[in-house]
């Protein structure tokens, strides 16, 4: 299974897109702005997209990729999400007014838009590819999502803050790697616990929940551009130090561009 990653930053600048990644040729899990670097016929083969949660850097390609590619379609874009996310989308965006609600156009019958419901916890299997929903701690309903690849589970924590539950489930899978959200520095470890983000502070406290026996590579997401280096060194330094009883973790600072074989 190929993961390309088309945007894994926390905010724009040049060479930054917000969280996006394309499983295969036909699966988006998010919608950012890393969205706009495919070309129309690579957006035309998406016919699924599961969206961990509402926020503008997770959906704001969306409308833009089926305004450009819908009327060269013939099914619908099929929108997985959880409830909240799904009235969120048709509360601020497809609501006629910041955009068409496509899920009625060109007909209520014929869509380019049709929404899916899913809850944490649920195993989907879309388009011969096995995917969980995982639980994710955020300050709107969010998800993570366990993807199933040939030599083990690509895991992604979405937007989230400390997650026991995350780990009760993610130590009983076999992970072939991780991706884990740290959105703002040490320095920034006020907003971040008010804005359910983690910092390496509390990044550290959850890696410490991995499995003794687990080793696998854990790649950094959604990094503040202006923080990337300082939010890098901060995890290594408080990893290294965490790990005086064994080594320390496989981390990697996640870029846009990059893709996985898993």
């Amino acid at each position: 299974m190929k993961v390309r990653v088309l945007g894994c930053s926390g905010a724009i600048a040049k060479d930054c897109r917000t969280t996006s990644f394309l499983i295969g040729d036909s699966i988006l899990l998010d919608a950012g702005t890393g969205v706009g670097d495919l070309t129309l016929e690579e957006m035309g083969k998406i016919d699924h997209v599961l969206l961990t949660h509402s926020h503008l850097d997770h959906i704001a390609a969306l409308p833009l990729m089926l305004d450009a590619v819908s009327s060269q379609r013939r099914h619908p874009v099929q929108v997985h999400a959880l409830a909240a996310t799904i009235t969120a989308l048709q509360t601020h965006v497809f609501n006629n007014v910041i955009w068409p609600d496509f899920s009625a156009i060109p007909s209520a019958a014929s869509p380019f838009l049709q929404y899916q419901t899913f809850v944490s916890g649920d195993v989907l299997s879309i388009a011969g590819t096995r995917i969980e929903v995982l639980p994710a701690r955020h300050t709107v309903p969010a998800v993570g999502f366990a993807v199933q690849g040939d030599t083990g589970w690509w895991v992604f924590s979405g937007d989230t803050e400390r997650n026991p539950l995350f780990w009760n489930r993610v130590n009983a899978l076999p992970v072939a790697c991780l991706v884990i959200e740290t959105a703002f520095s040490n320095r920034e470890r006020d907003l971040a616990r008010r804005s359910l983000h983690l910092s390496p502070e509390t990044l550290a406290q959850e890696l410490a929940h991995i499995s003794g026996a687990d080793r696998y590579p854990i790649y950094i997401t959604h990094t503040k551009p202006s923080e990337t280096s300082l939010i890098m060194d901060e995890i290594r330094q408080l990893d290294c130090t965490a790990s005086t009883h064994h080594s320390p973790h496989d981390v990697r600072w996640l870029s846009a561009g990059q893709t996985m074989e898993v």
